[in-house]
């Protein structure tokens, strides 16, 4: 089996989500980029913060859109370490964002592939390009050891 380098975004994306799990929050982490630069990052915060919508993707989004004076993301990329919940998966419609890459799908909580698979509903009136896989096992193990943590 061939195993490819993961691409530098996803690799930010890991690193903050390792930030985050030091932090004591679910390690998840995420980047926009845009032309090859990333324009926004985050890490889940919802308890740092106190804020339920704090995820890292709705982070990103938001450090992004501040970056470009723009609550429109054409033509930029997503790269997150999870499968997004619904609540994210209608902000990065409502951003149109163009691509969503994700490592690890969420088979509980996501909503691009699984759940609500929001991009597919007619409501959407946007649905980025979504690849998932990209540093799948390293997003995952992530996940597990956080979790095994608490248990």
């Amino acid at each position: 089996m061939t195993r490819w380098p993961i691409p530098e975004p996803m690799q930010r994306a890991l690193e903050l989500a390792r930030e985050a799990a030091g932090l004591g929050e679910v390690p998840v982490g995420a980047v926009v980029v845009k032309d090859g630069m990333i324009i926004g990052e985050g890490h889940n915060r919802p308890r740092i913060d106190r804020d339920p919508t704090a995820h890292a993707e709705l982070v990103a989004l938001r450090a992004a859109a501040q970056a470009t004076g723009s609550e429109r993301l054409a033509g930029c990329e997503l790269w997150v370490t999870l499968e997004p919940c619904a609540m994210c998966a209608g902000a990065i419609a409502h951003a149109r964002i163009a691509t969503l890459y994700y490592a690890a799908a969420d088979p509980k909580g996501g909503a691009v592939e699984h759940g609500a698979r929001v991009f597919e509903q007619g409501q959407c009136l946007h649905r980025p390009e979504v690849y998932s896989g990209m540093g799948e096992g390293e997003a995952a193990e992530l996940l597990r050891g956080f979790f095994r943590e608490r248990r």
